[in-house]
């Protein structure tokens, strides 16, 4: 092993602080602890803005069925963490994107998450 124990254990206290902070985005509602949304959420808010409703759907990579990836973006939609609008492209489409509201969570959420990364990095190379 490169790392011995106590590295890995500072790890996987980091992963829990994360995934703590994951929970407080969604106001500690459990229901958006899952890597489908992990998946949907931080692809939505790597594009920066709106996406085709199509390509939001093949962002959940654990969802073999567009239909069930559909289930998961209309809860995110009914919920208020996606918001769905006409493409003006392109009637036939619908584009979706992050609201405000959970843009700004999140980018509240990647700043602690890099800090707890920074963290936790420190105290491994100190070991």
């Amino acid at each position: 092993m490169d790392y011995g124990r106590t590295q890995h254990e500072e790890y996987l206290r980091m992963t829990e602080k994360v995934g703590e902070h994951w929970l407080k985005v969604f106001g500690n509602d459990t229901e958006f602890w899952s890597a489908v949304y992990w998946d949907l959420f931080t692809k939505l808010w790597q594009a920066q803005s709106d996406v085709r409703k199509t390509d939001a759907l093949g962002y959940m990579t654990s969802v073999k069925s567009a239909h069930t990836a559909g289930k998961y973006l209309e809860t995110a939609i009914r919920r208020g963490l996606v918001e769905e609008r006409d493409n003006p492209s392109d009637a036939r489409s619908k584009l979706v994107g992050l609201s405000s509201s959970l843009q700004d969570r999140l980018d509240a959420f990647f700043d602690s998450a890099v800090q707890e990364m920074t963290h936790a990095a420190t105290r491994v190379t100190q070991d």
